[in-house]
């Protein structure tokens, strides 16, 4: 009977995607460490290929799972597996003493978004916003970290945080961009057949909005806790102008 119960909620395409999604994971840390221990390959340059590489997971995420209940368990486990990492440091290319637990606030984040949102057995599936939340950070915050720790020369501060405005205009206009296009392509596409497509007008109006927000969240959170601010603050800035 717990069998027959566990076949009806878990299909073999959803035991396929843990599998794949698990490997992937692995192979992933072994790349980024690889990297850096045999290549010598900067810690910063590792951690955001690690951190570009597993946002841009979630799109395989959407295509591999039938139930979102156990397509979100990799992102979920991964909460734990992250902060184990992160305190005893045992990737290098993620993780080093000056490292903050961003890996850690990222996977609940986009823990949290696709467990709201993502209906793809719905009548209406709003994936399409926890994707954006989730790019906005992914190549937003990639971007103007590179940009700003190479091109950065005009430096503010906001409590304990440190940016530089050559890194904000690089989130806002990468943050903006990718929002843009996921919220213009992803609805009715293979990865969100159910989602509501919108006009080019609107669409260009929520993402400069959401794009200010993350912009503006990025800049104030300390210690990588924008990983966790950025995506839920922008999906949810989405959320809100899409519904009303």
């Amino acid at each position: 009977m717990n069998y027959t119960f566990i076949s009806q909620f878990i299909t073999q395409q959803d035991i396929i995607g843990l599998f794949i999604s698990y490997t992937y994971a692995i192979l992933l840390l072994l790349f980024g460490e690889i990297l850096h221990r045999f290549f010598g390959i900067k810690q910063d340059i590792t951690r955001k290929i690690i951190h570009v590489s597993g946002g841009m997971w979630v799109f395989a995420i959407l295509l591999l799972f039938k139930n979102w209940q156990i397509g979100i368990i990799p992102f979920a486990t991964f909460i734990v597996i992250n902060y184990i990492l992160y305190r005893y440091r045992f990737i290098k290319a993620m993780d080093q003493e000056n490292s903050s637990p961003g890996t850690v606030y990222f996977a609940i984040s986009i823990t949290l978004l696709f467990g709201l949102l993502w209906r793809p057995d719905g009548i209406m599936d709003n994936v399409n916003i926890a994707v954006a939340g989730v790019m906005s950070m992914t190549w937003g915050d990639a971007i103007a970290a590179l940009i700003g720790k190479n091109f950065g020369k005009h430096k503010y501060q906001v409590g304990s945080s440190t940016r530089s405005w050559e890194g904000s205009v690089a989130m806002f206009l990468v943050s903006t961009t990718v929002i843009f296009l996921v919220l213009l392509l992803l609805p009715g596409s293979i990865f969100n057949p159910l989602g509501i497509s919108i006009g080019i007008n609107k669409a260009i109006f929520t993402a400069i909005i959401s794009g200010i927000c993350a912009t503006l969240i990025e800049g104030i959170s300390p210690n990588g806790t924008d990983n966790l601010g950025v995506p839920l603050v922008t999906s949810g800035i989405i959320w809100v102008i899409m519904k009303f």
